[in-house]
């Protein structure tokens, strides 16, 4: 019993300093920059392939080399990184900086799989750490030794430096605060570059050291970039000492847990996390901060906002139309015009369409960023594959039924997540996601990690009354419609329904207040709105369109996977919203079509897409923040512009 006790503890210990430096990195750059780096798990992958490179090119002295060269070149990078592009963003709100580093993790990733390939790689260990070691009867890893005296030694000198040392006092100056710091003439952006080069350093050090521990993948980043998240919340967002401590206890939970209930560890540590944002927000050791507090929404550049722009509300309601009409005629040509693929496309463009725009409910019309909403989108795909399985083959009993159950989570989800805001409202979003992504993991009756599939095919109608797509063919000869044209329309009509539903809330007294709240939420409250139960609504309303658009996915391909439920779909849904252009529902939706289209047709031609699309969001938060809708006025604007500089140069030589 204690022999298997002792090794639970190495184990949780083992995996828990690597928690620790990736953490810690994490945790000291919001601590004193107070930037949320999403990115930061792509940093550790970054160093576990300089680990492969080196242990290839070096031999078995190449693994030494890796532990000194590779945190030296990803510092350097994070230091490239934050004066090129976070530099631009430290004044313009966290919303700037998750989709500033979301672009950079493309970035990253898709330059992991363009320079080593996407298969599995693995790093050998020297032999002096590859054997076991006994001591007092007791056997256990070498290199797991290793891990946990390397990662504290580490941990430690990161502590002696930021407590003992000039260096480390400005950081934690700046970190209580920047403003004095500045005062008092010390160049406090310096700071911030060597911050994060820092960080990025750390990151790189524990993905060397995880290299000789396990595979070297491309989704090593992801795996350990939501176990980070969840130690700098317990230990307390911008504090070391909570990094340290959070990462060995997570650690050592997950070693716990898989041993008495396997598949279960995941989702035990974000029910901690929930609980900690709950009941004590700033975390073990976090200082307390507005945005710990009771919800305040956050302002941002990144919304467009509804009136406005240089076409107006009747032309823009012609345009509309006119695009329906014209996709209502894109059956009509299929397979004589192009191929019937199309079809098939603009059904992916419509569901992740719907889904754009539920999240803009949230996000452009209450300030809110969530990094969870795949979780209705995921719970709508197999809601109705369930009802459709176990309960009736009927879409008029299961598209329902998917509507209901995510409305339910959603008031549930909201009523809990309201309570805090900022960076906090985004974590505990993104923490109720990821335990509806470790239970379908977890659960039989879900289809575990390959899914659920055999549903059988959809009856439009009531019990025996109704009919099947594929068995039926509506209109005359040449324009008889079966199968995914007669789909495409019901699908193209619930997103114009849903459109022209929640335009319909959204331009009535809710949608009004809402904006108030986003705007000057402190001021909404003390003329007496109910701030936290009108953002309730939209978030039942956000959830419910979500699900609804989930409901669509699962309803025409028949399946459901964990991968729907992944929180990579939240941020690509954020991408879609900002892309198009957020606050004015349409612009998500014409986001949503520019991203799945560029997917879909450059990623049949190059692999590394998504580094393609990673520089050009980089480029449109940096440059055009209110989206591609807002295009056409940058566009006159500036044409206006240099028509007016014209006029003047030219008033000036006449004079």
């Amino acid at each position: 019993m204690a022999t298997a006790l002792l090794e639970v503890l190495l184990n949780g210990l083992t995996i828990g300093v690597v928690y620790v430096l990736v953490a810690a990195g994490l945790s000291v750059v919001f601590g004193v920059m107070d930037v949320l780096n999403v990115s930061h798990g792509e940093l550790l992958a970054l160093g576990a392939y300089f680990a492969v490179s080196l242990a290839v090119g070096f031999g078995a002295g190449g693994f030494w080399l890796a532990l000194v060269v590779a945190p030296l070149v990803v510092g350097v990078l994070g230091v490239v990184l934050e004066r090129t592009t976070l530099s631009r963003v430290y004044e313009r709100g966290h919303l700037a900086q998750i989709l500033l580093t979301f672009g950079l993790l493309l970035i990253i990733y898709d330059a992991k799989r363009l320079v080593w390939g996407a298969s599995p790689r693995g790093v050998s260990v020297p032999e002096l750490l590859d054997r076991p070691i006994e001591i007092l009867g007791f056997t256990y890893s070498g290199y797991s030794y290793f891990m946990i005296v390397s990662g504290a030694l580490l941990a430690l000198a990161t502590w002696a430096l930021l407590e003992y040392t000039r260096y480390g006092l400005v950081i934690r100056a700046g970190a209580e605060d920047r403003e004095m710091v500045r005062a008092l003439g010390i160049d406090v952006d310096r700071y911030y570059t060597l911050v994060f080069g820092f960080g990025a350093a750390l990151a790189a050090f524990g993905g060397v050291v995880l290299s000789g521990y396990q595979s070297v993948n491309l989704e090593l980043g992801n795996s350990v970039i939501i176990p980070a998240f969840v130690i700098v919340v317990l230990g307390g967002l911008g504090s070391f000492r909570g990094a340290v401590v959070g990462g060995l206890f997570v650690g050592i939970v997950q070693s716990a847990v898989s041993t008495v209930a396997p598949g279960f560890q995941g989702m035990v540590i974000f029910l901690l996390m929930i609980a900690v944002l709950l009941v004590r927000p700033r975390g073990l050791f976090g200082r307390e901060t507005d945005a710990t507090r009771s919800g305040r929404a956050e302002p941002s550049e990144f919304v467009t906002g509804i009136g406005g722009g240089l076409l107006g509300g009747r032309t823009r309601s012609r345009l509309g139309i006119g695009l329906v009409c014209v996709l209502a005629l894109v059956p009509v040509f299929s397979g004589v015009l192009y191929s019937r693929f199309v079809l098939s496309l603009l059904i992916t463009v419509f569901i992740w369409a719907l889904f754009a725009m539920s999240l803009d409910v949230i996000l452009g019309y209450a300030g809110l960023i969530s990094l969870g909403h795949t979780l209705f989108y995921g719970l709508g795909a197999y809601t109705i594959v369930l009802v459709l399985f176990h309960v009736s083959p009927s879409v008029l009993v299961a598209l329902p039924a998917a509507i209901v159950v995510c409305v339910l989570v959603a008031w549930i989800v909201g009523h809990l997540a309201i309570r805090v805001s900022g960076v906090y409202f985004v974590m505990i979003t993104l923490a109720f996601a990821e335990i509806a992504h470790e239970a379908v993991f977890a659960l039989e009756f879900t289809g575990g990690s390959d899914g659920f599939f055999g549903a059988p095919e959809p009856l439009y109608g009531v019990g025996p009354v109704g009919v099947r797509f594929s068995e039926v063919a509506i209109g005359i000869q040449p324009l008889a419609f079966t199968g995914d044209a007669l789909f495409y329309y019901l699908a193209l009509g619930t997103v114009v329904a849903a459109y022209l539903l929640v335009r319909r809330v959204l331009n009535a007294p809710l949608g009004t207040v809402l904006q108030s709240i986003r705007e000057n939420e402190p001021r909404a409250r003390f003329v007496g709105y109910g701030v936290q139960s009108i953002k309730r609504r939209a978030f039942v309303l956000s959830g419910g369109l979500a699900g609804l658009s989930g409901a669509l996915f699962g309803l025409h391909n028949g399946y459901a996977a964990p991968a729907v439920l992944h929180w990579i779909n939240s941020g690509d849904v954020i991408l879609m919203a900002i892309l198009g252009g957020s606050g004015t529902l349409y612009g998500p939706m014409v986001g949503a079509a520019v991203f799945t289209v560029f997917e879909t047709r450059v990623g049949s031609l190059v692999p590394w897409w998504r580094l393609l699309l990673g520089v050009a969001f980089v480029l449109v938060v940096l440059f055009l923040p209110n989206g591609l809708v807002s295009l056409p006025t940058r566009i006159a604007t500036a044409i206006g512009g240099r028509s007016a500089a014209a006029d003047d140069t030219a008033g000036g030589e006449n004079r």
